[in-house]
Formats: structure tokens, sequence, C-alpha cells
């Protein structure tokens, strides 16, 4: 078995300081791949980092399988990890770098010899592996880094950033090439990343986190579309969610949101989760899809938004308009189609679908529907 288990993991570097990573609990399901995503600073790389015992755990539990490895060293923990720089040796060849682990434990060269070709073969390398590491683009590199760790044959495959130096272009081919990878070994992997993209397009499930603590772990669609929190709700989703900032009133039976700008009425199947709620400061988050959006256009009974458009970027199958019900001061972002006929400076009234949108208490930041 491979799977991961995380309870209670903390890490402090200095006395009296934050925590890096606090009470993280995160089961890894054997033959999972497993997304850590978060921005900068989040604990993302350190939760990674001691799960390979790169760094040790100031309190808490790790498992691998059904072993305790929280005092065993990484090369004992029968883990490979790729790193965001490579990490090649520049003196020697592709076939060299991916043998060099092998050799050090001492495996017959004959299968040392079949372990390598075999992964060149996977990975699409076979024609370089007389090359040196600087005769070699950034995606090729990447893939020698990984080929270095298939060949070895670990329970588990760690990621950190591994895409984060290659070009936009590269980034999306090698993601694709991981992911039928996995599918490919069917082993556990645990993927580090900051880009919520990569999150959504490679992720088995998803653990998203902020400043050390997890904020939510789940599907990448369960999160998309049921996010716990106001944080998750903003970074996972491009472009982000829309919030917009009022008090949640009720009115001859029917559920508003208001605030200076403008009233919206809200979805009669909220009236009792967010009955607690009413009189209070809320948040409301909706998504750019679901302004002006054709589906929203059809809603029966959708609300609507009178809005000056600020910036309009055309991107070809649709366009990005960012509007301003005041002066300019607060704005918000639609996704509409490329055939809508707004330019800079033209008022707009498009109508919202809520089907899919969110509340959140001001105060708790909380969803609360």
């Amino acid at each position: 078995m491979a799977n991961v288990s995380l309870k209670g993991v903390c890490k402090i570097y200095a006395k009296g300081a934050a925590p890096a990573v606090s009470g993280v609990n995160l089961e890894i399901r054997d033959k999972e791949f497993m997304v850590l995503v978060g921005p900068s600073g989040c604990g993302k790389s350190t939760t990674l980092r001691m799960i390979a015992g790169l760094e040790e755990i100031s309190s808490g539990e790790i498992r691998i399988g059904d072993r305790l490895v929280n005092d065993v060293p990484p090369k004992d923990r029968d883990i490979a990890m790729v790193f965001q720089n490579y990490a090649l040796y520049p003196h020697m060849t592709v076939y060299e770098n991916m043998a060099f682990a092998l050799r050090l434990r001492h495996v017959d060269r004959r299968e040392i010899d079949r372990r390598v070709r075999e992964a060149a073969d996977v990975l699409g390398i076979a024609d370089f592996l007389d090359r040196k590491p600087k005769a070699l683009s950034g995606g090729q590199r990447q893939r020698v880094a990984v080929g270095r760790c298939i060949v070895r044959k670990p329970a588990v495959f760690l990621f950190d950033e591994p895409l984060s130096n290659l070009d936009a272009k590269m980034r999306v081919q090698m993601r694709a090439e991981i992911s039928m990878l996995h599918r490919r070994l069917d082993t556990t992997m645990i993927y580090v990343t900051h880009d919520q993209v990569e999150a959504m397009t490679m992720g088995d499930r998803i653990c998203v986190m902020k400043d050390g603590v997890v904020q939510q772990v789940d599907t990448p669609l369960a999160i998309y579309d049921n996010p716990a929190n106001l944080f998750v709700a903003g970074f996972i989703g491009t472009p982000p969610t829309n919030f917009f900032r009022g008090r949640l009133l009720s009115r001859n039976g029917s559920l508003l949101f208001a605030n200076e700008r403008f009233e919206i009425p809200l979805r009669d199947d909220w009236k009792a989760p967010a009955a607690p709620h009413v009189g209070g400061e809320i948040v409301l988050g909706v998504r750019p899809e679901d302004i002006g959006s054709p589906r929203a256009e059809t809603a029966a009974g959708a609300p609507t938004l009178t809005a000056t458009a600020v910036v309009v970027e055309p991107m070809g199958a649709e366009t990005y308009l960012h509007l301003s019900a005041d002066d300019g001061a607060h704005t918000f972002l639609a996704r509409v189609s490329p055939r809508l006929p707004v330019k800079v400076g033209q008022s707009a009234t498009l109508a919202l679908d809520l089907s899919n949108a969110h509340l959140f208490d001001a105060a708790t930041e909380r969803a609360v529907v």
C-alpha cells in the first residue's frame, strides 16, 4: 500500500515564530493524484518536504503505507522527488543521470539498462540518452528528472512545482504528460503547485492551503462548485470569483442582498440556511461566467445589474468585461460572448445566474450557502 497519512503535522522553524504548517490532517489514498495548491508561503512545499524527509516535523505523525516515517531518513522512505530546478548532474549524460540512483543501490547492470531505456521510451527521450543536460530544452530536462524517479519504482512520487520554469505552451503539454504518466504507472503522486489551473486539470483531489492551514480537500469540481470559504472561492477558478459586500435583508417574504449601489433578489431556497444572517453583513460570490452569459440571460427570474464597462478584453472565444456600478472604485468581471456589443464607457444591463452563486459570512468568511 502507498497511501500517505498526515495527522496533526506542524512545522515551526523558530521558537515563538508562527507555524509554517499548522495541524495538517490529510489522507492521500493509494494510487491517488493529490495536488497541494495555494499561494506562495502557504506551506505546501514545506508539507511536501516533510513527507520526503527533507524537513523535520515539529509535531504530528507521517505514515507512508502502514509505516511511521517521522524519523526515517529520505533514502529509506521509498519515495522519489522531482524538483523545480530539475537537479540534474551537468557532467553526466541523460542515461547516467537516470541510472545514478540505481548504481548507488548496486542494481544489476542489465536491470539498470532495461529500466532506463523503458523509462526513456515512456517519456519520449530515448534519442537523447547520450546528451548532457546543457544540450536539452527545459521540457526535455524535466522529462529526464521524471525519468530518474521512474526507474527507482518508488511507492510515492513527489513533485515540487516541476513546471514553473517552463513557458506557457510547454506547461500545458507537460501537465498532460504527467497526468497520462500517472495513469500508466498507477502509483501515488503528490504534486505541489501555486497554479490553480494545474491543480484543477491534474488532481484526483485538491488540498487548498493558506497560511500553513488546510482550507479544503475535495475533488476539483466539488471545490469549484462548493467552496468552503471566501479564500477558496477566490483562489479556485479563472477568472476569479466576484465578491459583492453588503447586507442580507428580508422584505415581503423575499431574501435580498443590498449595498449602497444595488439590490439583488436572492434564491428562495437560501431562506432557511441564510436566516441566521438576516440583517448582518454578508458577501455574495458570483463567478464571471454567471454574469451576462447566455445561461444567465435565460435563467428564470434572473436578477440584473446595470454597470459601465471600464475595460474590455477580447479573448477570441469570449470577452472579459471589467464593469463598475459606481465611479470605478469598485469593479467586477463578466465573461461574456464576444458578440456582445459593449465598448469602454458604455452602460450594459447584465443578468445574473445565481444557481452557482454563494453567500459567505463577512466576519468568519465561511460559506453560508
